[in-house]
C-alpha cells in the first residue's frame, strides 16, 4: 500500500483521503487553517475560522451524486449530515403545475439529495476523517513546495513528497493537490524543474450577492432554484437547521448591481420577483455577502502528450473550477475524488502510467461537466450584457428552446433536464436517449416559461 499526502483539508480533500484510506493506503492531510472542526452546527457556522476558503459562507449545494458517492463508499456519512441538521430535498416535488402526471417512476429516488451550509457539511466530513483509520489530519500546516527524487520516466521530474513552511519534509508515494482555487501547484512544479501545466483562464464576469435567513418554515420553491430574470439571476437554496439562502447575481460589468450590497435594496429586488418574494421573509442571519472576481480555470498536467511530472495529481478545484452559480463545485469534486481512488487502485505502482491514466479519466469522466458549465455561463453573460445595452440577445439554439418548453409539460423531459442540472448526466447523453427528442417535438412550438420579475427599467428604479 502507498503513503499519500493530500494538500488541503476541505470537503473534497477529506473525502479523497477517506476513500484512499479505505483501500489500505496511509494518508496524511495537510490543512493550512489551524482551527479544528467545531462540535456543533452553530459553532461551525458562527465561529469556525476557515480563511483558506474564500467562499466559506457563500451559498453551496450538494447534488445527488454527492449522496450516491457517500452512500456507496462511506456508509453512514449521510446520516451524520442529517443528524447535524442537513435536509433532504426531493426535486420531483417541485414539478410545475403544468405537468399533470406527477406519479412516481422507477429510479426516481436517484434525484433525492441532502444539502446544508458549507461550514456545517465540512465540519461533519472533518470529524468523520479524524476518526478514519489510516487518515492523519494535520491542521495549521502550510505546504511550501515539492520534494523530488530520481526520475522514473525519461527525465520527467518525479515528486516524492512535500516540504512545509516550517521546513519539515514529508515523503510520499503520491501527492494529491486538493488545495482548491488558490492552489500553487503550477508554481511548485516549475520550481521543481517541471514544465508548466497547460492552463486556461477566463473571468466568468459574474458578481454574487448572498444573504442567509432562518425561520420556522423554509419557503417552498415556486420556481426553479436557478431563475434567470432579465439582467439578474436568482439562486434559492434550502440550508440546514431551519436556514436558507438567497443569491442575486449578475454581470460584474454592471455597476448598478453594487447597490445589492445594501440589505434594503437586496430585499426590494427579491420582493419584486413574485415567485421568490417569500424567500426574504425570514430572519436574516448575515449581511449581504458579496463575491466577485472568481475566475474559471482549467489545468492539464499532461502537455503535448507528456506528463509535466509524476508522483503528483490535482483533484477538484485545484484541477478546474468554474463560477459557483450552478452549485456544482463540491459535487463534481467528489466525483473527481472517487475517480482518483479508482485510478490509484489500479496504477499506484506505475507513476508514469498513473499520471497518464489520471489525465485520460479526468477528461472522460469529469471535464465534460466543466465545459458544459463554461458554455452555459458564456451564453448567460452575453444575454445579460445585451439586455443591459438595450439590445436583443442572440437567439438561443432552437432545440434548446424546444427542450425548455417541453420541460414544463412532459414529465419525462422534466426528469431528463433535472438529470443535467443535478450532475446525474450530461446534455449530450440525455438528448441522445431513444425517444427523448421525439417527446420534446411532440409538445410543439410552445413558448418557454418566463419567470416574472422586474425588467431593466424597474430593476434600476429598485436599485436607485
Amino acid at each position: 500500500m502507498a503513503s499519500i499526502v493530500v494538500c488541503g483539508g476541505s470537503v473534497v480533500g477529506l473525502t479523497a483521503a477517506m476513500l484512499l484510506a479505505r483501500d489500505g493506503h496511509r494518508v496524511v492531510v495537510l490543512e493550512q487553517d489551524a482551527a479544528p472542526p467545531p462540535g456543533t452546527p452553530l459553532e461551525a457556522w458562527e465561529g469556525w475560522d476557515r480563511r483558506g476558503v474564500a467562499q466559506f459562507h457563500q451559498a453551496h449545494q450538494l447534488f445527488p451524486p454527492f449522496r450516491h458517492i457517500l452512500d456507496d463508499e462511506l456508509p453512514g456519512t449521510v446520516d451524520r449530515l442529517v443528524d447535524a441538521g442537513c435536509v433532504w430535498v426531493d426535486p420531483l416535488a417541485m414539478q410545475p403545475p403544468s405537468i399533470t402526471d406527477k406519479s412516481r417512476r422507477p429510479g426516481d429516488d436517484r434525484f433525492r439529495f441532502v444539502t446544508g451550509r458549507r461550514p456545517v457539511v465540512e465540519s461533519v466530513l472533518a470529524r468523520a476523517a479524524s476518526e478514519e483509520e489510516g487518515v492523519d489530519v494535520r491542521r495549521g500546516v502550510t505546504v511550501a513546495g515539492l520534494l523530488t527524487g530520481g526520475s522514473v520516466a525519461g527525465g520527467i521530474p518525479h515528486v516524492t513528497g512535500v516540504v512545509t513552511e516550517a521546513g519539515d519534509e514529508i515523503g510520499a508515494d503520491l501527492v494529491v493537490d486538493a488545495s482548491g482555487r488558490r492552489t500553487r501547484l503550477a508554481e511548485w512544479l516549475v520550481a521543481a524543474g517541471a514544465r508548466a501545466p497547460y492552463v486556461e483562464t477566463e473571468d466568468s464576469g459574474f458578481v454574487y450577492h448572498t444573504r442567509h435567513f432562518r425561520g420556522p418554515r423554509r419557503p417552498r420553491l415556486l420556481a426553479a432554484p436557478i431563475s434567470d430574470i432579465g439582467t439578474i439571476s436568482l439562486l434559492t437554496i434550502p440550508g440546514d437547521n431551519d436556514t436558507w439562502s438567497v443569491t442575486v447575481w449578475g454581470a460584474s460589468a454592471d455597476p448598478a448591481l453594487k447597490a445589492l450590497r445594501d440589505p434594503d435594496r437586496f430585499t426590494a429586488v427579491v420582493q419584486a420577483c413574485p415567485l421568490h418574494a417569500r424567500w426574504v421573509r425570514g430572519d436574516p442571519i448575515t449581511d449581504v455577502l458579496t463575491m466577485a472576481g472568481k475566475l474559471d480555470r482549467y489545468r492539464r498536467f499532461v502537455v503535448d502528450g507528456e506528463p509535466v511530472a509524476t508522483g503528483v495529481v490535482a483533484v477538484g478545484d485545484a484541477w478546474a473550477c468554474t463560477n459557483p452559480s450552478a452549485g456544482r463545485g463540491i459535487t463534481v469534486g467528489l466525483m473527481h475524488a472517487r475517480c482518483l481512488r479508482d485510478v490509484v487502485r489500479s496504477h499506484v505502482e506505475d507513476p508514469e502510467g498513473m499520471v497518464r491514466v489520471w489525465d485520460r479519466e479526468t477528461e472522460a469522466r469529469v471535464a465534460p461537466f466543466y465545459w458544459t458549465q463554461i458554455a452555459a455561463d458564456r451564453v448567460r453573460i452575453a444575454e445579460m450584457d445585451a439586455l443591459r445595452r438595450g439590445d436583443e440577445p442572440a437567439p438561443r439554439d432552437p432545440d434548446e428552446l424546444a427542450v425548455a418548453a417541453a420541460t414544463v409539460l412532459d414529465p419525462q423531459v422534466f426528469r431528463g433536464v433535472l438529470e443535467i442540472a443535478l450532475c446525474l448526466a450530461l446534455p449530450a447523453e440525455v438528448f441522445a436517449r431513444p425517444g427523448f427528442m421525439e417527446r420534446v417535438r411532440a409538445v410543439g412550438t410552445v413558448r418557454p416559461m418566463t419567470i416574472p420579475g422586474p425588467d431593466r427599467g424597474a430593476l434600476l428604479e429598485l436599485l436607485a
